[in-house]
């Protein structure tokens, strides 16, 4: 039986207080159609000011402090975060749509990154000397690091709260103060972890904002904002960037890729590493930045690859992500269900063997964003579901005879943002992962093994 809970409300955090707004955004449930998740505050330009002011105005307090003494305050806020975990995890499904095991461990991964980060606060305020250059002129400098100021951290829809824990106790630790902007399409249970954290640091120091994109460029092009960091699509990424030059605004963006996966003649396909496979490719429906988007297999070994993927999909669970038994939710939004949907289609009507598993949920889930997950084998190159990262439950298995020829596949692509190798040969892997242009190559070799990972990004 569908559990669900009661409807959420999340209003803004700003200078220590939370502030309701006239107007509210909807956040509707990916797989029931009609249901409202809840009611996020939505803010105007005037609370986005606000919330850039009150950052700034505790910003000397806070940069004054050494990074041990921030470390003791943030431990302080962290302490307890795990006491609504299950509620949060709850909320998160119903308004991202994934399975509550993945929204419990999104949770989970904010508090251990945060813990992680404090571990170093004695790296923070250190310094070094630089050698003197032989035949240069003989002076000593020593370098030493300063906080930049505001920071505004800006997280998806997938992995929100996970991914947060990875830009944002970094950011308070080296003495900066923060505005988190969750995703405008399912910010409750971001907004409710930060404001718990929040509350426990000095007013100010921490801020929450979620609302219309149209009210949020002073995020960005404020001038008392020193620094975005953003995680998103790639068409995200270069409005951020556009915005953020008017300002010279410092950016960080982490956009969309086209990962490549490259198994060699030798690669271990027993249980394990297919499992891994699998879940590099379909955790979170395949809507995570460094899954695996294309597999490229050895031509002697793709039958196997075909196989291990297909026993594992045939017992895929596709239904509501609260659901008991659940293994896969819905798209997390209409418009990507279509687009999967129509790149899938468009390698069937191009002749390629498409693949198809799982039933659909009907009932109250009829028309939900759920999609049967799918390998396309062979497919043409030209083919979208090879050009373009789907961000569903559809993966291209792609044969090569040479390791040459498998290097200039996985290349050729517009965005290699992870690449990961497979063999039982660590020289081979080092080989090959050197050749690979990616931001992150990882290589499965024993006595180590690994995959592309699918973690929060």
């Amino acid at each position: 039986m569908t559990e669900t809970l009661e409807t959420v409300r999340t209003g803004l955090f700003i200078g220590g207080a939370e502030r309701e707004t006239p107007d509210t955004i909807a956040i509707a449930d990916p797989g029931k159609p009609g249901r409202i998740v809840g009611h996020a505050a939505s803010a105007s330009t005037a609370d986005v000011a606000d919330a850039v002011a009150a950052a700034n105005a505790a910003f000397p307090a806070w940069a004054a402090l050494s990074a041990t003494e921030r470390a003791a305050k943030m431990a302080e806020a962290i302490a307890g975060i795990a006491d609504e975990r299950d509620t949060d995890a709850a909320i998160l499904s119903q308004e991202n749509g994934k399975i509550r095991f993945e929204s419990w461990v999104d949770a989970l991964v904010f508090e251990i990154r945060w813990n992680l980060a404090l571990m170093i606060a004695d790296q923070v305020d250190a310094s070094h000397t630089l050698p003197v250059v032989p035949g240069a002129i003989p002076v000593s400098t020593e370098v030493a690091y300063q906080p930049l100021g505001v920071v505004t951290i800006i997280v998806p829809f997938n992995w929100p709260i996970a991914i947060l824990g990875a830009a944002l106790p970094h950011a308070l630790l080296a003495g900066n103060t923060v505005i988190v902007k969750p995703p405008v399409s399912a910010p409750l249970a971001t907004a409710r972890v930060v404001q718990r954290v929040a509350e426990k640091l000095p007013a100010g120091v921490l801020n929450v904002v979620t609302g219309e994109d149209a009210n949020m460029a002073g995020l960005i092009q404020n001038t008392d904002v020193a620094k975005v960091c953003f995680t998103g699509s790639v068409n995200g990424g270069k409005r951020m960037m556009e915005m953020a030059s008017k300002t010279l605004t410092r950016v960080t963006l982490e956009l969309g890729g086209n990962d490549a996966a490259v198994f060699l003649e030798d690669a271990i396909l027993d249980d394990a590493h297919l499992d891994r496979l699998y879940a590099a490719i379909y955790d979170t429906t395949g809507q995570i930045c460094m899954n695996a988007k294309r597999v490229f297999v050895h031509r002697s070994r793709l039958n196997e690859v075909v196989d291990g993927l297909a026993a594992r999909l045939d017992k895929a669970v596709i239904g509501y992500g609260l659901d008991e038994g659940t293994t896969m939710g819905p798209l997390h939004s209409a418009a990507q269900k279509a687009f999967v949907a129509e790149i899938i289609q468009e390698a069937k009507d191009a002749g390629a063997d498409v693949r198809e598993y799982g039933q659909l949920p009907g009932g109250d889930l009829a028309g939900g964003n759920f999609l049967r997950p799918a390998i396309v084998i062979d497919p043409d190159p030209s083919l979208r579901v090879v050009t373009q990262e789907q961000f569903g439950p559809v993966i291209p298995l792609i044969p090569f005879d040479t390791e040459d020829e498998a290097v200039r596949l996985a290349n050729d692509t517009w965005g290699g943002l992870c690449g990961s190798v497979w063999t039982a040969n660590p020289d081979a892997a080092h080989r090959v992962g050197s050749k690979l242009v990616c931001g992150w190559s990882t290589t499965t070799a024993p006595p180590a093994s690994t995959c592309a990972p699918p973690s929060a990004a």
